[in-house]
């Protein structure tokens, strides 16, 4: 899934070495350079997606950094001692071009390529690697198609990253107007400040729709080289929830720089919060066709559990899939959850905003041969009995002090209280548990 990403520019003269001294005049934009690497690196992501204007560029085509190793340096600005030396995630890339072949989308990495990093890619890698090492790349480069064309892209990256279950953060690079101050090396144009001013705001506010928007005209004559990376990114980012931080803008050099964090929602928290907030306030069950795809592409058993200043106020769920996929299952048992679990009454709206929702997604059933293989940490447990009387507990509870006693819950939900271990039926699963804290 995908934790965030950040809106980050990339002029060398930000890198120590390259700068000395002079890259104090943009002390804002370092400073949240900083801030934004630091926050990207919390987000403990498997994989950085990496959109670059100045990695391979054609007008047809949109290239996607083939095998396994690539590495750069900044000789070309002076700075030979500063590179890099990255490792591709090249499962992660196949599998974009596998979806773009059967989309028919023009994408992949057919055409022939440099085999080293360009400065839109290594300036972020510079500041990111200064909180967060040995994280696989994936790098990305735009093309001459339209603006949908690019959004469309970045929602095959998206799907790419769901189907291999990665934790996928983004890095959107690009400078803002080139053409920003008289005194600049390409001079000013009064469209600078126009554009400036809209991206900074669209950007600033996550309103990635108003991004299409954008007159191709305004974009030439501002002379900016970002906007194809915001908005591949803003099709990664299509269908989650967001919080967005926009941290800082400079153009003291007479090219403008913007830096914004956008840190996502788990999306499987989100649906179940959308689903609960919907039905109570409006009686409406959300559409499960207009979920995610990460969704649609799994069929498991869900609990989705409401905790209202730190007491349990609801929880219901299936230990197999009852639904055609999981996003159906979090919707239906977050319903159920909120209005149906027997111990409560149903939730009211005014208690709408102090809910605290978390979704569990059980994994396949294993048979238990011997308690001695459970984990009251890692395994929930499914007791039955010959009776057909089941009871399921889920793992890593406050409360439970050991696998007995684990048992003995399960087995008390169950309506099971007289029993020996040994008659007892017992399968264990793993369970994958979203919480608002984006625990992923």
């Amino acid at each position: 899934m995908i934790v965030g990403a950040v809106m980050v520019p990339h002029p060398p003269i930000l890198v120590d070495a390259i700068g000395k001294g002079e890259q104090r005049a943009v002390s804002k934009t370092i400073a949240s350079y900083h801030q934004a690497a630091k926050t990207l690196a919390g987000w403990n992501p498997d994989v950085l997606v990496i959109v670059s204007p100045h990695a391979e560029l054609y007008t047809d085509y949109f290239q996607i950094t083939p095998g396994d190793h690539i590495t750069g340096d900044f000789a070309r600005f002076g700075a030979r001692q500063v590179s890099f030396h990255e490792t591709l995630d090249k499962e992660y890339a196949d599998r974009i071009c596998q979806l773009c072949k059967k989309e028919g989308f023009p994408a992949g990495n057919e055409y022939p390529q440099s085999h080293t990093l360009d400065h839109g890619t290594m300036v972020p890698l510079y500041f990111i690697e200064k909180y967060l090492q040995n994280v696989p790349i994936v790098r990305i480069g735009l093309s001459g198609h339209s603006l949908q064309r690019h959004q469309e892209f970045g929602k095959i990256i998206q799907k790419a990253g769901d189907q291999l279950q990665r934790k996928v953060a983004v890095v959107a690079s690009g400078d803002l107007s080139h053409y920003c101050r008289m005194d600049g090396p390409y001079g000013y144009r009064p469209e600078s400040e126009t554009y400036n001013q809209r991206i900074m705001d669209v950007m600033g506010r996550g309103a990635f729709d108003e991004l299409l928007e954008f007159d191709d005209a305004l974009r030439h004559q501002a002379g900016e080289c970002g906007h194809g990376s915001f908005t591949i990114l803003s099709g990664i980012l299509s269908g989650y929830a967001f919080e967005t931080q926009k941290l800082s803008f400079e153009d003291t050099f007479g090219v403008a720089y913007g830096v914004c964090i956008y840190t996502c929602h788990d999306p499987y928290v989100e649906l179940a919060k959308r689903t609960i907030e919907t039905y109570i306030q409006d009686r409406k069950v959300i559409n499960s066709r207009d979920t995610l795809p990460l969704f649609k592409e799994q069929k498991a058993g869900v609990f989705v559990s409401i905790h209202e200043h730190g007491a349990l106020r609801g929880c219901i769920g299936t230990f197999l899939p009852t639904k055609p996929h999981v996003g159906a299952e979090i919707i239906a048992n977050a319903i159920s959850a909120s209005t149906q679990d027997p111990r409560f009454v149903p939730i009211t709206t005014e208690e709408l905003k102090d809910l605290d929702i978390s979704v569990d997604v059980l994994g396949e059933l294993e048979p238990v041969n011997d308690i001695h293989e459970l984990d009251i940490k890692k395994y929930g447990i499914l007791v039955s009995d010959r009776y057909g009387r089941r009871g399921l507990l889920l793992p890593n509870l406050d409360g439970v002090r050991d696998v007995e006693h684990q048992i003995s819950i399960a087995a008390s939900k169950a309506g099971i209280y007289d029993y020996d271990v040994e008659d007892l039926t017992i399968e264990r699963f793993e369970v994958v548990r979203h919480t608002d804290d984006i625990d992923l």
